[in-house]
């Protein structure tokens, strides 16, 4: 695949907004809970596991059977560090619970299921409700989901939250932002330290899809549209780059 200059500053305008990262300014962090929503990017979810393990921070695994679940288990098997953890027919926070416990020897009473949301909008819903039905909701939460997708489950975690009108504070981390860069002819997605992540045919198809469902009109996620989130503020830089992406044919059909 060809990219241009110009869209490959595009490409990371848009994932250093939609990796959405409040970790790196912050010095301090108290966090009650680790909230890991279920995908098949393993450098983002083997760091999150050590974060959790190194602390003790008590962990949440949210998601059951849904569109990551058959790479999340391809890119388990993959990867030497979690090769030997049986995944076929579990859902993705019963594969990351088991990563937890095995690789990480975090023990069970600090890992928490929720294996029963198949999208983003259910991983809000149904961590909030496993909560509520412990008398367990956390003043803070580090929330942790692909980093293409981490601007957007913020924003429905949020969303979920104030529908029973609860007050935690969301502390978002996508343990990495990921960059295009081009090598001689190749193209590289850098940011991730262990291999597991995106083709960049997926990887561009993923983050178009993302910023047109944050976008509050008919055809997006916001009160204009489907209304599963409040209205997100595009930034005039990111709004433009989406643009100039959506409008170039041959990215488009190279990306079907």
């Amino acid at each position: 695949m060809y990219l241009s200059d110009e869209a490959i500053r595009d490409l990371n305008t848009l994932a250093g907004w939609l990796a959405l990262d409040d970790l790196s300014a912050r010095e301090t962090l108290n966090p009650e809970l680790l909230i890991l929503a279920g995908h098949a990017i393993m450098p983002n979810i083997i760091g999150a596991l050590d974060l959790a393990a190194k602390t003790g921070i008590p962990v949440l695994l949210s998601g059951g059977i849904g569109h990551s679940t058959t790479l999340l288990q391809q890119a388990v098997k993959q990867d030497p560090l979690t090769a030997t953890i049986e995944t076929e027919g579990r859902g993705e926070a019963d594969i990351l619970g088991e990563i937890a416990h095995q690789v990480f020897a975090i023990p069970w009473e600090n890992i928490e299921i929720e294996n029963r949301s198949t999208n983003c909008g259910q991983n809000a819903d149904f961590s909030r409700d496993t909560l509520l039905a412990q008398s367990s909701i956390p003043a803070t939460i580090l929330l942790v989901q692909d980093p293409l997708m981490q601007r957007r489950t913020f924003e429905s975690f949020q969303h979920s939250w104030r529908q029973k009108n609860l007050t935690s504070r969301f502390i978002n981390w996508p343990v990495f932002v990921p960059h295009v860069v081009k090598v001689d002819d190749s193209l590289v997605i850098t940011g991730g330290q262990r291999a597991g992540i995106w083709t960049i045919e997926r990887y561009i198809a993923m983050i178009l899809g993302e910023v047109k469902r944050l976008r509050d009109d008919e055809t997006g996620y916001g009160p204009a549209g489907a209304g599963f989130i409040d209205h997100v503020d595009i930034p005039d830089a990111v709004e433009n780059a989406w643009r100039r992406l959506t409008a170039n044919n041959k990215l488009l059909v190279s990306v079907r």
